[in-house]
């Protein structure tokens, strides 16, 4: 089979980690007897510096005719630093989503054995969890109306969701529950926020179509707690943009490092896979960022994307292989600590 995948490694440690989710891409498709095209462009602060653009044209052009992109990560401290700055990273990414129509975040939240002891949270409370949180991703305060007054001394930021944006995440979230353990969890806010009652109405009226699927409801601040109390418990859980992106930085306390979590962002024509964690400046080019986040990701594409499930599951193996020899990046706190280059070579050796 022959695919062409964009890669966008953006900032940060953005470029380490994609070399070796492509790097172990190449191996699988050498393995499998499929072809790889790789086709690279830019993104975030790296794209401004040499586009003065966070999202050019030309990514877009490459992102629309590519079959999925295996995407990096976006930030620089410049722009943190400047309240002023009219261009920022971030503003490729939102676009990126916006532009590809990228509506449901995919994020798996999965325990490994060995790493159960790397999490802070006590080892019989996180033992065999396996979740996934879907969000929606184009929708909500991230998108919406905002400004300052005149005298730039109040500010407002505006969530607003239409009934179909609803619809179309719900449905994925119904379907995927589906496939699992047919148990989903609607996390919002229905008690103050107008727009979780629109959520909450829509989703009710949906299980009428997926009687197979026991649906709950809880708000944000009692999932917030019950994903640390009682992760084990959870199956699929929907939520809107903000509520999504919150929860499962918290989740990823679980798995023992937020490097381990991958994530798929799906849209009806393409798909953008991703770790979940930021650029991380600091680690830029010191060969100590785990890339791992980044592999998953890249095995989230094979499956998802290609419906290549097979070599979706030998890279998962694979990693969980290197990762019971002992072997990790610091933030794993394992016995035997690599970098970067060193992990993803061992995780391509295992494939």
């Amino acid at each position: 089979m022959k695919k062409i995948i964009t890669v966008l490694p953006g900032d940060g440690i953005g470029p380490e980690i994609t070399e070796q989710a492509k790097n172990i891409l190449e191996i699988v498709a050498e393995k499998f007897g499929h072809t790889f095209i790789f086709k690279q462009g830019f993104i975030g602060a790296a794209a401004i510096t040499k586009k003065g653009n966070p999202y050019p044209d030309e990514t877009h052009k490459l992102c629309i005719e590519s079959d999925a992109i295996l995407f990096g990560a976006i930030g620089d401290p410049k722009y943190d630093n400047d309240p002023h700055a009219q261009i920022r990273p971030e503003q490729g990414l939102l676009k990126m989503r916006k532009n590809l129509g990228l509506y449901a975040n995919v994020r798996p939240i999965v325990t490994f054995e060995k790493l159960l002891a790397s999490s802070p949270l006590k080892e019989e409370v996180i033992k065999g969890t396996d979740f996934v949180v879907i969000r929606e991703l184009i929708g909500g305060i991230y998108f919406g109306k905002r400004g300052r007054n005149k005298s730039r001394t109040s500010a407002f930021d505006t969530s607003e969701y239409s009934k179909k944006e609803i619809e179309r995440i719900g449905k994925f979230a119904f379907q995927l529950a589906q496939k699992r353990n047919k148990k989903l969890t609607v996390v919002d806010k229905a008690n103050v926020l107008e727009t979780s009652r629109l959520w909450r109405e829509t989703i009710q009226m949906m299980e009428l179509d997926y009687r197979d699927v026991i649906v709950n409801y809880m708000f944000v601040d009692n999932a917030s707690m019950q994903i640390i109390k009682r992760p084990s418990e959870f199956d699929v859980i929907v939520t809107e943009n903000m509520f999504g992106d919150i929860l499962t930085d918290e989740a990823s306390v679980i798995t023992g490092s937020i490097g381990m979590l991958p994530s798929a962002s799906i849209g009806e024509k393409t798909a953008v896979y991703e770790p979940i964690h930021g650029s991380f400046p600091k680690a830029a080019g010191k060969n100590t960022a785990n890339p791992i986040g980044s592999i998953l990701s890249a095995a989230m594409m094979l499956e998802y994307s290609f419906g290549m499930k097979q070599e979706s599951d030998a890279m998962y193996k694979a990693v969980k292989q290197v990762i019971n020899q002992g072997y990790g990046t610091k933030d794993l706190n394992l016995k035997k600590t690599v970098g970067t280059k060193e992990l993803g070579e061992k995780i391509k050796k295992a494939i």
